[in-house]
């Protein structure tokens, strides 16, 4: 895929944990066009999640998508993945063809305004595995991203998610650490981010109706 950035790989240092950070895997404009892309060839929806025993609406725009069969559930709601799109597929291509890792699926979260956000949360359902590797694209307008040890919170690292950027979460991060995308009151704008991740198997789910949502 053209557009590639020439940055360094940048690593967090944080115990018990493996995250690498490329602020321009995308170069500016790569990054604005798969933004409008994604925009106009995703269904957008707002996911209907139970939470506390209740059904309650995502604070974002979602769409799961990936290939048949790499169904996902989490909070309670099981999801049948969408068909790949062009822009969704050529970026699935670059990163499993740079060796990133290998995808079958990705969630995709559009955040309209400072309002939309992402709860505190680990990727760590059955179907993902032991050690997922969670690859993580932002467009779109910057947002703070943090992360917080699960035992010890003074463990923690905060980010600035630039557009085009490529975050890495791989190894036992998700086993150790919560991430999080806060709300803000600053204006900002809208924002699309991807993760890219493997589903194991189909069916196999580890529902937890206490946390809203996955990645950032």
């Amino acid at each position: 895929m053209d557009g590639a950035g020439d940055g360094e790989v940048q690593r967090l240092d944080l115990p018990d944990a493996e995250v690498h950070y490329r602020p321009d895997w995308l170069d500016p404009d790569a990054a604005d066009a798969a933004f409008e892309a994604l925009i106009a060839e995703i269904d957008w929806q707002v996911h209907r999640i139970r939470l506390f025993g209740r059904e309650v609406e995502t604070p974002r725009l979602c769409s799961w998508i990936g290939d048949p069969g790499a169904a996902y559930a989490y909070s309670g709601t099981r999801f049948e993945p969408r068909a790949w799109t062009p822009t969704l597929q050529r970026l699935r291509e670059r990163l499993q063809g740079e060796g990133v890792g290998t995808f079958n699926s990705v969630l995709a979260n559009r955040y309209r305004n400072g309002r939309d956000s992402m709860g505190w949360h680990s990727d760590d359902e059955r179907e993902l595995g032991p050690v997922p590797v969670i690859a993580s694209i932002s467009l779109g307008a910057p947002r703070r991203f943090r992360l917080r040890h699960r035992r010890d919170p003074a463990l923690r690292a905060e980010l600035e998610l630039e557009p085009g950027s490529l975050l890495v979460m791989q190894g036992q991060t998700q086993r150790h650490y919560r991430h999080d995308l806060p709300r803000t009151a600053r204006p900002v704008g809208e924002r699309i981010n991807l993760t890219f991740r493997w589903i194991l198997a189909a069916g196999a789910s580890s529902l937890d109706s206490t946390r809203l949502g996955r990645a950032g």
